[in-house]
């Protein structure tokens, strides 16, 4: 019996409008009214979750949310931390000297703001910052605070950019963080110990639920992780190749409603 589904937002709970349908906000009724707890599984920030989801259903009391690609999980009314992995400042430096040496552009996160550690700022980055509902700040590595919590660093740039610094990653880099890519243009940095399925995984025991009770439901590569945790992993239509490989089930893609179609198929 399923008693958690842990879903990604972008490209799985929102269609390629980034718009939430009517007919999953009925169907994650229907599952919490069945006794299934939703819990949003994002690279997202919590603000960037509020903004996308013009639903009540998903920030009632108690509903939690996985945010960060696992780097922060909270409480999506209360905005409670429940925990946290984060990057210090002498991460924050080792990763932008990185990514300097290969002129890729830098964003770095605390848990409300966003900057760039240059005083130029990408239209990537810009439009990121709108998507995500965050301030963007400039503000060099020197200028960070010594005691900055740094959910991630994200590297926005061009696919070929991306591609680029991803082939030069070091065998210390690839060991010190956890090095995720979600969508074509971005490249994050993590804490080691971060991921989807981590941050999945420790929420579940604290909830005294078993892994054979979640349901797991995303598209693409940073949601690996929560598919190799769950019980029961479901891909997108629209999912890459990988995750389908990972799946127990395929459902329809984001534009078909598959959200829907999954919970009602096998959440039960």
């Amino acid at each position: 019996m399923i008693k958690l589904v842990a879903i990604d937002i972008d490209g799985t709970l929102l269609n390629d409008q980034h718009e939430i349908t009517e007919d999953v906000k009925r169907a994650i009724v229907e599952a919490k009214n069945r006794g299934i707890k939703p819990v949003l599984c994002t690279g997202r920030p919590l603000d960037g979750i509020h903004q996308s989801l013009a639903t009540p259903d998903l920030f009632e009391g108690g509903d939690v949310a996985i945010t960060m690609n696992g780097a922060m999980t909270l409480e999506t009314k209360t905005r409670r931390v429940v925990a946290d992995q984060a990057l210090n400042k002498a991460d924050l430096e080792v990763i932008f000297d990185f990514c300097d040496a290969h002129s890729a552009h830098v964003t770095y996160f605390d848990a409300e703001k966003m900057y760039v550690p240059h005083r130029e700022i990408s239209i990537l980055t810009a439009r990121d910052s709108l998507l995500l509902n965050m301030p963007l700040y400039s503000q060099l590595v020197s200028e960070a605070s010594d005691a900055i919590r740094i959910p991630k660093v994200m590297l926005l740039d061009e696919s070929e950019k991306i591609e680029e610094v991803m082939a030069a990653l070091t065998d210390e880099l690839k060991e010190r963080y956890y090095i995720v890519r979600s969508v074509p243009y971005n490249l994050e940095f993590l804490h080691k110990h971060v991921s989807k399925g981590a941050a999945l995984q420790a929420l579940s025991e604290k909830l005294g639920i078993l892994p054979s009770e979640v349901m797991c439901l995303g598209d693409a590569e940073n949601d690996v992780s929560m598919f190799e945790f769950a019980g029961l992993p479901v891909a997108m239509g629209n999912a890459t190749e990988k995750i389908k490989s990972l799946s127990r089930h395929i459902t329809k893609t984001n534009n078909e409603d598959g959200v829907a179609y999954a919970l009602r198929t096998w959440g039960v």
